[in-house]
């Protein structure tokens, strides 16, 4: 080998001594990373009111994250942590899915919540539609036509 070569393995050798001794001295263990990255997961709750999807989207990132940090979570600890994160709200859909049993991943499982969530608005909307034509029927006064005995003049009387 040349020298020059030679020299510039010598210097790898000192660079890659101090960036171990670097890492070893400053580099947050594995260990700690996962712990933050679970008590986030578990400790995320999902507002009243606030939007489904982008909390749906905010707990697959974490799910993901742990993943990538190889936690060993299964897919039901990931789906119970879900379903614990949603509000009050949500308890009937959480009954529902815990009682049939279902075997969906947490992909499907959000799925589920967004079309379920869609359905209830669109027949909340209906309802409130439905109440609204019916208020307004009752706010007009009807009036009824009589006729009235005699020369055959037809008179509205509100009632």
């Amino acid at each position: 080998m040349s020298s020059d070569i030679q020299k510039q393995y010598d210097r790898l050798d000192v660079v890659l001594s101090i960036m171990l001794h670097m890492k070893e001295v400053y580099a947050v263990p594995n260990r700690h990373i996962m712990y933050a990255a679970r008590k986030v997961f578990s400790g995320t709750k999902m507002a009243e009111g606030s939007s489904l999807q982008s909390h749906g989207v905010k707990m697959l990132s974490l799910v993901e994250k742990l993943e990538d940090l190889k936690v060993g979570l299964d897919n039901d600890t990931y789906i119970d942590v879900f379903l614990q994160s949603l509000p009050l709200s949500y308890d009937p859909f959480n009954i529902t899915y815990n009682r049939n049993g279902h075997q969906k991943s947490i992909h499907q499982l959000i799925n589920m919540l967004v079309q379920s969530e869609t359905m209830t608005h669109k027949s909340m909307s209906a309802v409130l539609v439905g109440e609204a034509l019916t208020s307004k029927a009752k706010g007009k006064r009807v009036e009824r036509w009589k006729r009235k005995k005699g020369k055959g003049k037809a008179v509205g009387t509100t009632i």
